[in-house]
């Protein structure tokens, strides 16, 4: 821990840098609840996870091909792993350095990955990224649900909203 209290980073710059591009990729497809945290104290596989979700399985995938193509174009960098595409309802990209995990919005709220991974830092990500966060919560108002489905993120302590 930091002396002002927050928690400290210790994610490589290159994870960083990752993190931030597969971030604003994921943000400039609509991804919603854009967060990344630094997992590299906790986990020696990888140094941080980007989460993003996505109200329907084609914007997951959209999101996973958004992300995929800038951060070989941008960064040269190549998932060792693609797994979930069958049914695009949780994607995973594993980079090695970091892992982003793309999720339909009900996979999201069940799985609560922020859950898990509550007590690792948060990694600061970039505008757009940050301006997602509650949109999960705001689709589903906005599709009628009530916030009964993507808005049960009470039932996660709020993280999603």
């Amino acid at each position: 821990m930091t002396t002002d209290g927050s928690l400290l980073v210790t994610a490589t710059d290159r994870s960083i840098e990752l993190v931030n591009a597969a971030a604003q990729a994921a943000a400039d497809r609509l991804a919603h609840d854009i967060i990344a945290y630094d997992v590299s104290d906790v986990l020696s596989i990888t140094d941080a996870f980007l989460l993003a979700s996505a109200p329907n399985d084609r914007q997951v995938k959209s999101i996973v091909d958004e992300i995929e193509e800038r951060l070989q174009k941008e960064l040269g960098a190549k998932p060792v792993r693609r797994e979930g595409d069958r049914d695009a309802r949780w994607i995973l990209l594993d980079y090695v350095d970091i892992v982003v995990h793309v999720q339909h919005s009900e996979e999201r709220v069940f799985y609560a990955l922020e859950r898990l991974w509550k007590d690792c830092p948060e990694l600061p990500l970039p505008e757009d990224a940050v301006k997602t966060r509650g949109k999960a919560a705001e689709h589903a108002e906005s599709m009628g649900d009530g916030g009964e489905r993507a808005g049960t993120a009470g039932d996660t302590d709020g993280e999603l909203s």
